[in-house]
């Protein structure tokens, strides 16, 4: 059946959104910063996977685990060298300077390589199989497997670790946290660099998934990532994936009605909605901020 395929599609899509959210719910869980250069670090992921594959012929997992880690370590530069020392600054400040890096990333890229986009090989066969009398693409499901993993492991660091523990007290009390004697720059430094590992293994997956990558793809999908953080609740783990997921799902439905040119809109549409009805998220409680 049509709606089956539309709903794993949309599923798919979701998954990959989700992993990019959890980027930016966990960095605002414990700095409250909105780190708009996440979706340049999904890019970069995205083209770190490409060179390992076509010039080193590596297989999707060992370029996806090689994704992560290097992007594992440029959040930890941009945070090191960007947000560290505006911690203290305005709200404002920090916005703007996470849109510089965002345009630095961009565009340093650009004056490398180009702005040529890149044909992503082919690296997972694609076999289809019927499902519910709908053809369900293998690539699809490998996909949303691997996101749902990467999230479990997500969730086990959080609640499990020791620099779990250390992000949630941070999260809860920043100067409470350090007085107890965790190192807070380090927690941080942590937080961005698994968040950033998250979004460059969404780059690898949007690259198998789509085939075309360019060095301005990670405006687009790192503001609807940013909706589905919104959306889930900001600061909220599962949060995130779920309104990735929802997200998705929408866009799917709004393509499969026959409004392909309003699929973009949507997310947008639903930010307002959301920030009008609920601002908290589908997981937020609603809390009021001492002034």
């Amino acid at each position: 059946m049509e709606w089956v395929q539309q709903l794993i599609n949309g599923i798919s899509l979701g998954s990959i959104y989700g992993l990019i959210a959890l980027g930016y719910t966990m960095v605002y869980g414990i700095i409250k910063l909105i780190n708009f250069a996440h979706g340049d670090v999904f890019m970069i992921g995205a083209f770190v996977g490409f060179y390992a594959i076509t010039g080193w012929g590596l297989g999707f997992f060992p370029a996806l685990l090689l994704a992560m880690t290097v992007c594992a370590i440029l959040g930890v530069l941009i945070e090191r060298i960007a947000y560290k020392r505006l911690r203290n600054a305005t709200r404002i400040a920090a916005l703007i300077t996470a849109i510089g890096v965002s345009l630095l990333i961009e565009y340093g890229v650009i004056y490398v390589r180009g702005a040529q986009p890149e044909a992503y090989p082919n690296v997972l066969p694609n076999k289809s199989f019927e499902f519910f009398g709908a053809q369900i693409s293998s690539q699809s499901l490998l996909i949303l497997s691997v996101s749902i993993v990467l999230m479990l492991i997500l969730q086990f660091i959080v609640h499990k670790t020791k620099i779990g523990k250390a992000m949630r007290a941070v999260s809860h009390d920043m100067d409470a946290a350090r007085l107890m004697g965790i190192n807070v720059d380090n927690t941080i430094s942590a937080t961005f660099a698994i968040g950033s590992a998250m979004a460059g293994a969404a780059g690898v997956i949007f690259g198998v998934y789509y085939t075309k990558i360019e060095p301005l793809m990670g405006i687009i999908p790192g503001l609807k990532a940013f909706v589905a953080a919104v959306l889930g609740g900001i600061g909220i783990i599962p949060g995130a994936m779920v309104g990735g997921l929802v997200l998705g799902v929408v866009e799917t439905i709004v393509s499969a009605l026959g409004f392909s040119l309003w699929r973009d809109a949507a997310a947008f549409i639903i930010l307002i909605l959301i920030l009008l009805f609920r601002p908290s998220g589908i997981f937020g409680k609603n809390a009021r901020e001492k002034v």
